[in-house]
């Protein structure tokens, strides 16, 4: 019997004018443990003159998880924090009782031809924590744990995996590991939580004799005892963690485990409640109508 329980690929939106591929929320599959939003950002080569603008808006009961493998993204936020995260790096971003940021390509990179390439997660806060006080927090490339297996190459980006935790801040059970291996190795995944699942970047993966190209997510069967083997080099991350006990609801860019919240931020922010963001506080997204 496979472990497999569904495998599937992003769909395209346009994200501040640059198309990304949504992986998550899925019809089928909402979230993998607290993971209940993915985009991939590119890969993406823009001219000079062309950049990512990503408006002022809001967040509730959330983490984002902002990772590149290229390019350059500036963070902008209500809090007062401005920051370019860079390959490697990690920003972590808790909306909580909430949150207003921006994401730009900054004044220097969008004067020259640039390329961008990442992923965007967003993190669904544990009931106990969906109000806390919105904070940042900027990780350098150099403070995220690796470990080399055979054939592999980790960096544990968020999370416990492999004996390591990284120390980026999390609210609840997961692991987001970035893996790069060789044809013909065989990674076993944490196998700690219920949830667990891996996305392609390139290259390609056999889950469970299910081939698995890129820009394509398996998902298992919860709690199976799962390992992917390259059939070529392959860059993936491991996504994974423990599912809340009770469901999350998502409407724009709000996350709650109330939909009496998600109406109280709609109004918030269609009232401009918010506070405003130094250095970017000329514009910003509508709400949605």
């Amino acid at each position: 019997m496979s472990n497999v329980e569904r495998i599937f690929a992003p769909r395209s939106h346009d994200v501040g004018g640059l198309m990304v591929g949504r992986v998550l929320p899925y019809v089928e599959r909402r979230m993998v443990g607290p993971f209940i939003f993915l985009d991939h950002i590119g890969p993406a080569s823009m001219p000079a003159g062309q950049a990512l603008d990503v408006r002022p808006h809001p967040h509730i009961g959330l983490s984002t998880l902002t990772y590149l493998f290229d390019g350059e993204i500036y963070h902008r936020d209500n809090l007062g924090n401005a920051i370019e995260i860079t390959p490697g790096g990690v920003n972590w971003m808790t909306a909580g009782r909430g949150i207003a940021h921006s994401e730009r390509t900054s004044a220097d990179e969008r004067k020259i031809a640039h390329n961008l390439h990442g992923l965007q997660f967003w993190v669904a806060l544990p009931k106990a924590s969906e109000e806390v006080a919105p904070e940042f927090a900027h990780y350098d490339a150099s403070a995220i744990p690796q470990l080399k297996l055979d054939g592999a190459e980790l960096r544990i980006v968020a999370g416990d995996a492999y004996d390591l935790r990284s120390p980026v801040k999390v609210y609840s059970p997961l692991f987001f590991v970035e893996a790069h291996l060789k044809a013909g190795a065989t990674l076993a995944l944490p196998n700690t939580f219920a949830d667990q699942s891996v996305y392609v970047i390139d290259g390609a993966v056999e889950a469970d004799g299910a081939r698995v190209d890129p820009r394509t997510m398996v998902v298992f069967n919860r709690s199976s005892k799962v390992s992917v083997k390259a059939i070529s080099d392959s860059h993936i991350v491991l996504v994974g963690g423990e599912p809340f006990s009770e469901p999350r609801h998502i409407w724009w860019n709000f996350v709650s485990s109330s939909k009496d919240r998600i109406e109280q931020a709609k109004d918030d922010w269609r009232n401009e409640r918010f506070a405003r963001i130094p250095g970017d506080d000329q514009e910003f997204i509508p709400l949605p109508e």
